[in-house]
């Protein structure tokens, strides 16, 4: 079913969708599923790999956004903590409960993200993750024992979610072809093709494997390729304006020892007006984020070194234990696609979240902004409209209570293949069949090799950066470790897709060039 070859095949005798989605991040998946499981005919096609670019680079919440609160982004809060309470429910193998504690150094901070707080309580209702608490300044202390406590008054807990984002991203992908859609990785559209009045009905693709280009025809095509968007609307029209202002958020990667309990940490203002989380994250403790507003983008975000300085003195402002750059065991760039704004505002604080769905003149739709949390409802939105414009037959939606691909409500987090949710009896079957794979990939890491051949047999990664960096989350986790193992990994992947030896050769080389940014040096 997840097998390469079935689905390009699909493409070649299938010249004819009812629609073609451009982008396999969040956004492009979420849109494939509810198209998918309406019962459309539905076309994914992503240019390098299922989350390869922001969806893959987030701070790891599912959250409401206690800062949109802040600035009285209500109805956002508000639609982002419903579907939060429906990714727990849907992917209850990826998304948890996190509880976070606001650690108040002054007494007026404490009454007023207590007060805050029970809005955000409020607002998620019946799909609440539980009630913020004010705890006094001992068990503050006892919860985050490598918090300063100097001048330490107390803190607040409160509750939001916290998940694999990459990981989510290939189950929706898994999720869409069990509903009926063709979704293809490293497949990438070159042109968009239009009937003599101008109207977009299709395009011309190109399976970056083979090199054979594609002719696909449309009734409509989606462009959800975030922070790309822009390119794809001035392939449509040269002179389209931009739509899109890529902010740069970077995070740290550190050893639990920086964050040893159960707790993530958010510290509300730092000197730019910005939050800070330290959020555990697969027995690491991720550090982020920046905002900074840039006037390019690329697969590969660099960090830039005010962005990196900025976190490590933020973080050991409110750390007992200090952070060094020689600590930092991965860093990580990710784009957000924010909605330009229409004033050339360079406060990102100012550009919206919300999303943002553009109908051009040729039919083209482009959804852009939003963030993971609310992926599903972006996508309904996007199909809603679509079907508002009469492009498509009225179907309703019905992802909604829709378990993604792995979901089995029973999650034991003490073991690292829970991520896996239902497909861990795969891995099981796969150690029987050949006891090697049992081993790990790295001493540091719990790993195992049975994790690459499935990410290649069912998980439709077919490059060393495709199960480092989004299937085993090695690269986000200990970018060092990642390097070292290119070989083995390579070598595995090889074997699975009957590859010589200059691919692997070429594959360690790439993966390793592109990798070493993710170390700090």
């Amino acid at each position: 079913m997840f097998n390469r070859e079935t689905l390009v095949n699909q493409v070649k005798s299938n010249p004819n969708w009812d629609v073609i989605i451009i982008g396999g991040g969040a956004t492009g998946l979420g849109v494939a599923l509810d198209a998918a499981t309406r019962g459309y005919k539905t076309l994914l096609l992503e240019q390098v790999d299922f989350a390869k670019g922001t969806s893959s680079r987030s701070t790891k919440l599912v959250h409401g956004g206690v800062r949109y609160l802040a600035q009285g982004h209500v109805d956002l809060v508000r639609e982002a903590l419903y579907e939060r309470g429906l990714m727990l429910k849907n992917a209850s193998h990826l998304v948890s409960k996190q509880s976070f504690i606001i650690p108040n150094y002054r007494w007026f901070d404490s009454a007023f993200y207590t007060l805050g707080l029970k809005v955000y309580d409020l607002l998620s209702g019946k799909l609440s993750f539980g009630k913020s608490t004010r705890i006094n300044k001992s068990e503050t202390v006892s919860r985050l024992s490598t918090l300063k406590s100097d001048k330490l008054k107390g803190g607040v807990v409160y509750y939001d979610g916290q998940f694999d984002d990459a990981r989510l991203a290939i189950n929706i992908a898994q999720s869409c072809i069990e509903n009926g859609a063709t979704v293809l990785n490293h497949f990438k559209v070159n042109t968009l093709l239009k009937n003599t009045d101008g109207k977009i009905n299709g395009v011309v693709a190109k399976d970056t494997e083979s090199g054979l280009e594609y002719k696909l025809n449309a009734a409509v095509v989606i462009n959800a390729t975030g922070v790309f968007s822009d390119a794809v609307l001035k392939m449509d029209n040269i002179s389209a304006k931009t739509s899109i202002r890529p902010s740069q958020g970077i995070h740290l990667v550190f050893d639990k020892s920086y964050l040893p309990g159960n707790d993530a940490i958010m510290i509300p203002k730092t000197e730019d007006g910005r939050v800070l989380f330290l959020v555990p994250w697969h027995n690491k403790v991720v550090v982020g984020t920046t905002d900074t507003l840039l006037d390019s983008h690329s697969l590969e975000p660099k960090p830039l070194e005010q962005e990196i300085d900025f976190i490590l003195q933020t973080a050991n402002k409110y750390l007992n234990k200090k952070a060094t750059r020689k600590d930092v065991l991965s860093i990580f760039a990710g784009l957000r696609p924010l909605a330009a704004p229409k004033d050339n505002s360079e406060k990102t604080k100012e550009i919206s979240r919300s999303h943002k769905i553009i109908v051009s003149s040729s039919g083209l739709i482009t959804i852009t902004g939003g963030k993971w949390t609310t992926y599903r409802r972006m996508a309904q939105d996007t199909i809603n409209k679509v079907i508002a414009l009469k492009k498509l037959p009225k179907l309703k939606c019905k992802t909604k209570d829709l378990l993604i691909h792995g979901a089995n409500g029973i999650v034991d987090r003490s073991n690292h293949l829970y991520i896996y949710g239902t497909d861990q009896t795969l891995i099981a079957d796969l150690i029987t069949e050949n006891p090697d794979l049992s081993a790990r990939l790295h001493p540091r890491l719990q790993f195992t090799k049975a994790e690459v051949v499935l990410a290649v047999r069912n998980e439709m990664a077919r490059t060393i950066d495709d199960v480092l960096a989004r299937r085993v989350r090695v690269l986000f986790l200990d970018a060092k470790a990642a390097i070292e193992i290119a070989p083995l990994v390579g070598e595995l992947i090889r074997e699975e897709l009957n590859q010589t030896a200059a691919w692997k050769d070429e594959q360690i080389s790439d993966f390793v060039k592109m990798a070493e940014q993710y170390v700090l040096k």
